[in-house]
């Protein structure tokens, strides 16, 4: 990896607090990329420094150890989720059934390297209390993005927050329990179906105050 040019974002030379929020930002990416990668025991400063394309000092002047890192890619990692969440909600399509187009938007959501290296901290965090406490801290971030998500496919579903809200959670209970089970197998299109078999449950539980359409 190279070094990034030396110019910040009005055209000129960058400042040294741009230079240095610029290599922040690649050791916290790097920090996700080797937790998707490698796990997190396998997730060490040398690797890190590594996949950034920084020496080790760079690294040590930003960070002094790896739990250092990880708290700091914790925060980041939850934006990197959340803007996932406003970035696919123009592909949320409710058509006439705003559930089980909720509960696809969930599942894609949910794919990809960002939900892999969640888990990997969430297993962490089981007997890592400080890293626990850092997780819970920002996952509020994505929960409020995705019911933020929802509101504004059907605005009307803002009016029973509290409903759509325990819908949601429940759904992804659902979720990330199968898509954590499925690591184990590798077997994605058995997790597809095991998904829309808890779909077809889940949307006979849903709230009937969001049947009508929007504006209607």
């Amino acid at each position: 990896m190279t070094d990034e040019p030396n110019v910040g974002a009005s055209g000129g030379r960058r400042t040294q607090a741009e230079r240095s929020a610029a290599t922040r930002a690649r050791l916290l990416d790097a920090t996700i990329e080797c937790l998707i990668t490698h796990g997190y025991s396998a997730t060490t400063t040398p690797r890190i420094a590594k996949i950034a394309g920084l020496t080790r000092g760079a690294q040590l002047h930003h960070f002094r150890a790896k739990s250092d890192m990880v708290v700091a890619a914790i925060e980041r990692l939850a934006q990197l989720r959340a803007q996932a969440v406003m970035d696919e909600v123009d592909r949320f399509d409710p058509g006439s059934d705003f559930f089980t187009s909720l509960l696809d938007y969930l599942w894609e959501l949910h794919q990809g390297p960002l939900f892999a290296a969640t888990v990997e901290l969430w297993v962490a965090g089981r007997t890592d209390r400080v890293l626990a406490g850092e997780i819970e801290k920002v996952e509020p971030i994505v929960n409020t993005a995705l019911i933020a998500a929802a509101e504004h496919v059907l605005p009307a579903a803002a009016a029973a927050s509290k409903e759509l809200g325990d819908f949601v959670f429940t759904a992804m209970d659902a979720l990330r329990g199968i898509l954590v089970a499925s690591f184990v197998d590798g077997d994605a299109a058995r997790a597809k179906r095991r998904w829309q078999r808890a779909c077809r449950v889940l949307v006979t539980a849903a709230p009937p105050v969001f049947d009508a359409p929007s504006g209607a």
